[in-house]
């Protein structure tokens, strides 16, 4: 469409995607001619053909065809290809006008892959057809291959030319007028030149994984192609809700493979390929935790369990608005963190996935990798985010030594955990033994506002209870044994994590004496020969500044909760000093 008919036409614009329109409105305003888009790039895009029939098609389509219509000169440009035309004609009229301005220069020269030739010649092609009033479109896949995000002193002679001429034609008025656009096409925003990107004659749109309106569209459209093969009382709204994460062109390949193999697709075989592609795809930065157990398989924690059962009833009742957009969870070693989180996910049956370390030494590809794992996050809600070891993973403002990188990643997840647009889609678990090294950034409201703390088992109820629920969870076979007697008999101060090994170890003893069942005999030699790690002053600093993180007064251990909070913090100071810790 021409500007004048984009401008008439607001019923066109108004049934693109967000991004679409924005685009459209930027262009027809004539303050930019140079955008960047990134995101979900490589995807098919949903195109309306009329009030019943979407046509999906690849973005180079979607621009040409759908935004421009095809007309007047549409150029593709990548580093394999070379440069290419949206129609042959447009071929044609460049080659052969080119020749008569240019002496001796063959067609494979005009249409190299050397962006050096390449943006010599289509800048002369273009400001001759400029006075002519014709509309010029310029689309650059991988841009990141042209304008790199580095050093400009790693750049070459070619980086730096490309880097130049794109700013220059960006900030030409003659190009801005003249109807001429340059669209930059990269996954991440990361991966280009922060020259480009920070820009302000740079419009920058990111195209999203399609949501659940989007994939249920998609999901119609290949059943109408009879492709799609669902089991019995599986239906196509149910498998569009369940693949939030996968975009259109990983739920065709998932429709494909099953097609294939003449295997109906169930909800067992949906999530574990969702599973498997989303792994795929975040390239190993996340990892999906699988939880067998819900909150009843918890021991103790009853203040934690109530709260996270409270949760669970307003995300099943739909009431996102009145979650906590984060938890932070501290405790001493041992008292079961990571477990109550993926049985919490367990209980409300959303996906919990776990960051994996996506810190790189090369420049740039930290902070791509974190964009690519935020999108995904952003595609997938709902969705838990569990980061173990809060405090050694996320880091601070004030990290110095890597030009920067951990100060503008923290500044980024803080941002993005602070967005309340995500408030009960994307739930943070924050997870630490340690939540006075973690930066109050995080731990304030609007971002990991609820602050729960778990504890070793105190009382001889609790510890039973403790090791009955473990025997269930590790599914032992054990002789009926008194446990109070035993508890009684061996006066260790035993946390989650030294029981489970005690009984990992009696059931290896057991199986070597060639027993059916774990005896009592079994069980009480392995008490009697298990020493528990030795370090009591860590442990106690992890339960003080556990004490001194609670929100609530019923969380505390009885033993710490008549404790003054001035003398709280000053034996957590003894303690760092006893430990050579700074203070």
């Amino acid at each position: 469409m021409s500007e004048q008919l984009i401008l008439k036409n607001l019923p066109f614009i108004k049934i693109l995607p967000a991004w679409a329109q924005e685009l459209s409105y930027k262009y027809c305003s004539k303050t930019a001619n140079l955008y960047i888009l990134h995101g979900n790039i490589r995807d098919f895009l949903p195109h309306k053909m009329d009030a019943e029939q979407f046509n999906f098609v690849k973005i180079q389509s979607y621009i040409s065809e759908v935004l421009f219509g095809n007309r007047d000169i549409i150029v593709f440009y990548d580093r394999s290809s070379g440069v290419t035309f949206c129609k042959p004609e447009m071929e044609e009229e460049y080659l052969e006008e080119m020749k008569t301005q240019i002496k001796g220069i063959t067609a494979s020269q005009l249409l190299s892959r050397d962006p050096m030739k390449v943006f010599q010649y289509l800048e002369r092609y273009f400001y001759l057809n400029i006075p002519r009033k014709r509309r010029i479109v310029l689309i650059i896949d991988y841009s990141e291959t042209i304008v790199p995000n580095t050093d400009i002193s790693h750049y070459t002679d070619e980086d730096r030319y490309c880097l130049v001429t794109l700013n220059r034609w960006a900030n030409d008025p003659i190009f801005t007028h003249g109807d001429v656009s340059v669209i930059l096409l990269t996954e991440n925003l990361a991966d280009i030149s922060t020259k480009l990107v920070r820009s302000p004659s740079t419009i920058k749109l990111n195209i999203p994984i399609p949501d659940e309106e989007v994939r249920e569209k998609f999901l119609h459209f290949l059943d109408k192609e009879e492709k799609l093969l669902l089991a019995p009382g599986v239906d196509i709204k149910e498998v569009a809700k369940i693949t939030s994460g996968l975009n259109l062109v990983d739920i065709n390949q998932l429709v494909a493979e099953s097609y294939q193999e003449d295997r109906e697709i169930d909800l067992q075989y949906l999530r574990q390929k969702k599973k498997e592609i989303i792994e795929a795809e975040a390239g190993g930065l996340l990892e999906f935790i699988e939880s067998e157990h819900d909150l009843s398989m918890v021991s103790g924690h009853d203040f934690v369990k109530k709260r996270f059962k409270s949760a669970a009833r307003a995300i099943r009742q739909g009431r996102l608005d009145v979650l906590p957009m984060g938890y932070l969870i501290s405790g001493p070693v041992g008292t079961g963190k990571s477990f109550m989180v993926t049985a919490f996910a367990g209980d409300i049956g959303i996906p919990i996935v776990k960051f994996r370390n996506f810190r790189s030494k090369w420049q740039g590809v930290t902070e791509s990798n974190l964009e690519k794992i935020l999108n995904i996050l952003k595609a997938m809600a709902p969705v838990g985010v569990m980061i173990d070891e809060a405090d050694a993973f996320l880091g601070d403002r004030n990290q110095e030594g890597d030009s920067g990188t951990s100060n503008r990643i923290f500044a980024q997840i803080a941002s993005f955990m602070g967005n309340t647009e995500y408030r009960g889609k994307i739930i943070w678990f924050l997870i630490t033994c340690r939540p006075d090294l973690i930066p109050i950034d995080l731990k304030r409201q609007g971002r990991a506002e609820e602050h729960l703390a778990l504890f070793y088992p105190e009382t001889m109820d609790e510890k039973i209870d403790l090791l009955k629920t473990l025997i269930k969870k590790l599914k032992l076979r054990i002789q009926n044994i008194n446990m109070l007697e035993l508890f009684r008999r061996f006066r260790y101060d035993f946390s989650g994590a030294d029981l489970e090994a005690i009984l990992i170890r009696a059931k290896f003893l057991s199986a070597m004496n060639n027993h059916v069942f774990i005896t009592k005999k079994d069980l009480e030699e392995t008490i009697r020969d298990f020493v528990p790690p030795a370090y009591p002053h860590e442990i106690e600093l992890q339960n003080l500044v556990a004490v001194l993180e609670c929100t609530s007064r019923e969380m505390v251990p009885r033993r710490f909760r008549n404790l003054d909070r001035g003398k709280l913090v000053a034996n957590i100071q003894q303690l760092k000093i006893l430990l050579g810790e700074k203070t």
